[in-house]
């Protein structure tokens, strides 16, 4: 039996990157996945390559910073068994080079964000029973990294709700964990190198990759493996743990 049979989980941010990694495998172990994205067109793609692929999908073009948005989307869902918070977007900037605007941003999507989705979702699992919460936190929620202010404040929060959702609804039946990637190769980090190191991406990716002592950066399949797992039943007696998948940088950083 396939690990998430007869499972509905939502993946936001599921259009690319560690949400589409997420999305794919969940679609692979059974479950019926609905990606919420603000990208309509790279949502259904995913949802295609899905369906191609004989499992079930379903694509909603939202908003996470809206709530109105998400409770509408989750509502249309009706029972959902795993949530998976990815949605996010990221700033260069100590705090200095951190602009009110620049903060309000990346608070609206990484942090009001998986609020809007906890708090539209929460209830739903109450009423039926229970499931499972995954928040994709980060390094940055522990460590500090060098011109990440809006992004480390961002993820911190992540964090410190999954760790609040785990204790409130434990009761419910609800399990609430986090996961904290070190740097995870995607079309988002190679965007992001073009924009803020133009001329330098071959020496800033191989910086990159360099920071964790494995010496590469982590696919998005690994992620993805890492969230089947404390998404599916093999993890009931797991919650209100943060799980860093960071090829050592955390603590061999030395």
């Amino acid at each position: 039996m396939a690990k998430l049979e007869n499972k509905v989980a939502i993946v936001t941010g599921g259009g690319s990157g560690i949400g589409r990694a997420i999305a794919e495998i969940f679609a692979q172990e059974g479950a019926y996945v609905h990606i919420v994205d603000l990208n309509a067109d790279m949502a259904q793609s995913v949802v295609d390559g899905i369906i191609s692929a004989g499992g079930t999908a379903k694509s909603h073009a939202c908003n996470v910073a809206e709530q109105t948005d998400v409770l509408r989307v989750v509502k249309s869902i009706g029972r959902v068994d795993i949530l998976v918070n990815n949605a996010g977007i990221a700033h260069v900037g100590n705090l200095e080079k951190c602009s009110p605007e620049d903060f309000e941003r990346v608070f609206n999507v990484n942090v009001k964000g998986a609020y809007n989705a906890l708090f539209a979702v929460v209830p739903v699992m109450k009423a039926n029973g229970g499931g499972a919460i995954l928040n994709l936190a980060s390094i940055a929620s522990v460590v500090g990294i060098s011109d990440r202010f809006a992004y480390s404040m961002s993820k911190g929060a992540v964090y410190a709700m999954s760790m609040s959702v785990a204790r409130d609804y434990i009761a419910d039946n609800i399990r609430s964990n986090s996961i904290s990637p070190a740097r995870v190769h995607t079309p988002f980090v190679d965007g992001f190198i073009a924009k803020n190191y133009p001329g330098q991406e071959e020496e800033m990716f191989e910086k990159l990759s360099k920071s964790q002592p494995i010496g590469r950066m982590a696919k998005p399949e690994e992620i993805a493996k890492l969230a089947l797992f404390l998404c599916g039943d093999d993890a009931g007696f797991i919650t209100g743990n943060d799980y860093p998948i960071d090829g050592g940088f955390i603590k061999l950083n030395n």
